[in-house]
């Protein structure tokens, strides 16, 4: 796929609560994504993107790989909801003008819940990690 800059039409979070920037790759076994992080960001505090920004990149990335497929489908966008959050690591705290990179992979995938593992890296550096349930909501 070509880099996707215009994301809103893959997810269905709007501003002030959009935490991707660009969705840079997807597939049936993942995606990674790509957020700079502005001072004015609503989760920044004293120059840093706080811990829930974090595990909404991660979960925002994955609505961009569900919200892809579908809009190349023509299929309507699903809805997904965080069902858990399981080994949260957080190593640090990004700062404003760093730029996320995060990678999602599918690790299992049963009937309208999604398991996947989550990684936010700055400069090639893993600053957090975790696993997380998502459950989609049926179109039908």
């Amino acid at each position: 796929m070509t880099p996707e800059t215009d994301i809103l039409p893959f997810i269905p979070q709007r501003q002030p609560f959009v935490m991707i920037g660009q969705l840079v790759a997807c597939d049936e076994n993942g995606a990674t994504t790509k957020f700079e992080v502005e001072p004015s960001n609503f989760f920044s505090e004293n120059g840093e993107l706080k811990e829930p920004a974090l595990v909404e990149n991660i979960a925002q990335t994955a609505a961009a790989r569900i919200g892809y497929i579908c809009h190349k489908e023509n299929k309507p966008v699903p809805i997904g909801y965080i069902a858990a959050v399981q080994n949260l690591v957080i190593r640090r705290l990004p700062k404003a003008g760093e730029t996320l990179e995060t990678e999602i992979v599918i690790k299992n995938q049963v009937m309208h819940v999604t398991i996947i593992t989550g990684t936010i890296k700055v400069n090639g550096i893993t600053i957090a990690d975790c696993e997380m349930k998502i459950f989609i909501q049926s179109n039908t």
